[in-house]
């Protein structure tokens, strides 16, 4: 057998396809081909291993075995979805592909929709001459397991790849990528368990998902049959972000209900008449998205000007959104910022012993108006809605995301906070500390420990670090109007040294003292050079 693959290795190749694209359609558009090709090499090159390993323990024709692994279901893949048959096209290649792409999908449920929301049969776009190249170049490696270290190092190489396009796309990045650092974070914080369901409203590429599942499988008994012993969730609302986090779970060999759609206006996990409740719940959703109550925005009503024109009329949020699942008794989020519906859809699909985490912009802290209000209710309770549900807010350094340079912060909420947290609320301002880069900065392993072992320290013992971690009373923030602006509750300013005035005169007297010792000296070799005379005759000129 040929060497195996290294992961190195594995990336480098992976990333010269994206340099064969490169100049022939936008850099935006690189990654859903560019995965798509990764998913029909690894499918292929693993069946080939399957129809190789039942030949071997049956003892049977290649005929025979192809038969078994039919009956076998989803893991056949079809003539004409081969590689090898595929890789002979010389014309129309793109078409055969997505041919092969709508018959794996009829085969594969979990896989429905996924590879057909790739369009390879544009020809204004991959010409037959550039797929064949693609093809060349995806020709060179195998993919199957026995070709690769571990069985997942391709979902590690695909999550590589996934941060490489968020890299070149700039700001368009953070739609589907938070860098990793910042997940690592948020899942040490949440700590999901073995046996865990885990949710993501807004999974983006999975990142989130895939990183709770590798901190369940490395605790004890977090491993059933090899697979993670974690029950993954989560949906997003863009057909080719959705698209490629399917693809990553799968080729991490990872199951997961992922669903599409808008989060906000259509959940799509629910209970009966309500949105399903799981033990973490976790995300970065887009900051302060505008305009989110989409059935008001696609029916927005008119009226006639001053100047005689018709002009669309604002819906106002706070009086005309209907939720029919619940979601937001804490108050209706304004037009513009729907990072507290988001929290609330979060919230409403905790478990009563569940905790989440949230990314989200800082003025989701201090905003007024009905933030204010929704806000307070998250910290006081209403008439309807239990109170204390903040167990933490974590302020982050600035420019760690690729769509905004902005600092950002962490929200934890707790439905069953410990006896030792009631009416409390763990801070910690970890603005100060990051590796700084030329466009973006990020947390370094030292940032993400000092964070977790501060929030462990307060939350398990009560224990805060002078300006970096503090457990305020919620006396406090309710006489701070429960303003939660981070810089209210630690002081990170340095302190002015205490400037010792009599120390300070003594000193200048000393020093005046030394300057007519000096000023007689020189006088002394003035007069012995015979340069008095001169001094005083320039004194008296001068005057």
């Amino acid at each position: 057998m040929s060497q195996k693959l290294t992961l190195e290795t594995l990336e480098s190749w992976l990333w010269e396809s994206a340099n064969i694209m490169r100049g022939s359609i936008d850099s935006s558009d690189f990654k859903n081909y560019i995965f798509g090709l990764i998913f029909l090499k690894r499918l292929n090159d693993v069946f080939e291993e399957r129809v190789a390993a039942i030949m071997a323990d049956e003892e049977c024709t290649r005929a025979e075995a192809m038969a078994i692994e039919e009956e076998d279901g989803d893991y056949f893949v079809p003539l004409n979805a081969r590689w090898d048959y595929i890789i002979e096209r010389t014309e129309n290649i793109g078409e055969v592909i997505d041919e092969a792409f709508g018959d794996i999908e009829a085969r594969n449920s979990y896989l429905e929709g996924v590879l057909t929301a790739i369009q390879f049969g544009d020809k204004a776009k991959l010409g037959d001459d550039l797929l064949a190249r693609l093809l060349r170049h995806f020709n060179r490696y195998n993919l199957g397991n026995q070709h690769l270290y571990k069985a997942d190092m391709l979902g590690d190489a695909y999550e590589y790849l996934i941060k490489q396009f968020a890299d070149d796309a700039g700001k368009k990045g953070g739609e589907f990528y938070t860098p990793k650092p910042v997940v690592q974070l948020l899942v040490r914080l949440l700590d999901p368990q073995p046996g865990h369901t885990v949710y993501d409203p807004t999974f983006g590429s999975g990142g989130m998902l895939v990183e709770s599942a590798h901190h369940v499988a490395d605790l004890p008994g977090g491993q059933i049959m090899g697979r993670p012993n974690v029950a993954l969730y989560g949906q997003e609302r863009n057909l080719g972000t959705w698209a490629i986090g399917k693809l990553n779970l799968y080729l991490h060999n990872m199951n997961a209900d992922l669903r599409r759609g808008n989060t906000l206006v259509e959940p799509l996990h629910l209970e009966q008449d309500s949105v399903r409740v799981f033990d973490r719940v976790i995300a970065n959703p887009p900051f302060s998205a505008k305009q989110w109550w989409t059935p008001l925005e696609v029916n927005l009503k008119t009226k006639v000007g001053k100047d005689g024109k018709e002009k669309e009329v604002a819906p106002n949020y706070k009086k005309e959104v209907y939720d029919r699942y619940g979601r937001f008794g804490y108050g209706i989020p304004p037009r513009g910022y729907a990072d507290l519906a988001f929290v609330q859809h979060m919230l409403a699909s905790l478990k009563d012993d569940g905790r989440m985490a949230v990314v989200l912009p800082h003025g989701v802290l201090f905003r007024g108006g009905e933030e204010g209000k929704i806000r307070q209710g998250l910290l006081k309770g209403t008439s309807e809605q239990p109170g204390d549900r903040i167990e933490a807010v974590i302020g982050l350094p600035e420019a760690l995301f690729y769509n905004t340079g902005i600092p950002a912060c962490v929200l934890v909420i707790n439905k069953q906070k410990p006896a030792n947290l009631k009416d409390k609320v763990i801070f910690i301002d970890a603005s100060g500390e990051f590796a700084e880069g030329k466009n973006q900065n990020s947390l370094r392993v030292q940032d993400i420990d000092h964070i977790h072992e501060a929030h462990s320290a307060a939350f398990h013992n009560g224990v805060e670090e002078e300006k970096y971690c503090r457990l305020v009373p919620m006396g406090e923030i309710a006489g701070n109007d429960y303003n939660l602006n981070i810089a209210r509750y630690i002081d990170t300013s340095v302190a002015d040294v205490p400037v010792d005035i009599a120390g300070v005169l003594g000193q200048l007297a000393v020093i005046s003292g030394q300057l007519a010792e000096v000023d007689a000296e020189l006088d002394g070799y003035l007069r012995e050079l015979d340069l008095v005379s001169i001094a005083t005759a320039t004194e008296v000129e001068g005057a």
